[in-house]
């Protein structure tokens, strides 16, 4: 968010360990001494699969967290970031916000638990919904797998599981673009342009790493059904949002997210020489 906010604006970025939002006295303690204007939350727990076995650390995280800084945001607008995973991916087209929700994991329905008290807000809280997040910094898909890559000859990736990879970076310009425009307000979503399959995802990271002599070769990715790859937490097959309103409301239609994956790449070879 620092790297992406408008000239003049005055902002505290606080971690976990600044303030626990899921203790209801540490976040008013936090808000009576920030006073801010806007809230922004991005924190989340959201390790998918961990989440089925660690139901309560999921849900003061991603529910009684929201809910604390819903109730002591006092005048300051409340942007959520939330997720696809409110879905369970059984219809053919993409998910608009106003579709029925039914997640099909611990973190999606803790996701869906912290969305109604910043929506119970009104014209002070706004839901983002995104999906496959990514950067250059942290875990995630992208750098697990150059990692893997960089050590395997071949991967195998899932390939009927379908949605959009979101660039951190163009989300947070997103989410600044909400702060300048109180009018949006209520439940939004927000992806790159275009879609792909988890396996789709990898092969652009192999083939867009070895271009960069990130990877001394294009790995071979082979698809396989999520059958093949069991997981403790299930997935929604088809969870690809429908953004067209959020665009354009925002006035931003973002780039293709291969696009956006080749200048997280490019920040990425930079970092490291």
């Amino acid at each position: 968010m620092a790297r992406t906010s408008p000239p003049g604006v005055g902002l505290s970025l606080l971690t976990s360990r600044d303030c626990d939002i899921g203790d209801a006295l540490a976040v008013a303690a936090m808000t009576a001494s920030e006073q801010p204007d806007v809230i922004i939350n991005a924190a989340a727990y959201t390790a998918v699969d961990k989440a089925e076995s660690e139901t309560a650390q999921a849900d003061r995280v991603n529910a009684q967290g929201p809910a604390n800084l819903a109730a002591h945001a006092g005048a300051a607008r409340l942007l959520h970031v939330s997720t696809d995973f409110v879905f369970d991916g059984k219809q053919g087209r993409p998910w608009q916000p106003a579709d029925k929700t039914n997640p099909l994991s611990v973190y999606g329905r803790s996701k869906l638990a912290g969305e109604a008290p910043v929506l119970a807000l009104g014209e002070r809280g706004l839901v983002l919904r995104t999906s496959w997040v990514y950067s250059k910094f942290g875990n995630n898909f992208v750098k697990t797998m150059l990692k893997l890559m960089a050590a395997r000859p071949e991967l195998r990736v899932v390939a009927d599981q379908v949605g959009a990879p979101t660039w951190a970076r163009g989300l947070a310009e997103a989410l600044w673009r909400a702060v300048e425009l109180p009018a949006v307000q209520g439940l939004h979503h927000w992806r790159d342009a275009g879609a792909a399959s988890w396996y789709d995802f990898a092969v652009a990271v192999a083939e867009e790493g070895a271009a960069r002599q990130m990877l001394t070769s294009v790995t071979s990715v082979a698809p396989i059904q999520t059958r093949d790859y069991p997981t403790p937490a299930h997935r929604p097959a088809y969870s690809l949002l429908d953004c067209t309103a959020t665009w354009t409301q925002l006035g931003i239609t973002p780039p293709h997210w291969r696009t956006n994956l080749r200048l997280m790449l490019d920040e990425l070879k930079e970092d490291h020489g």
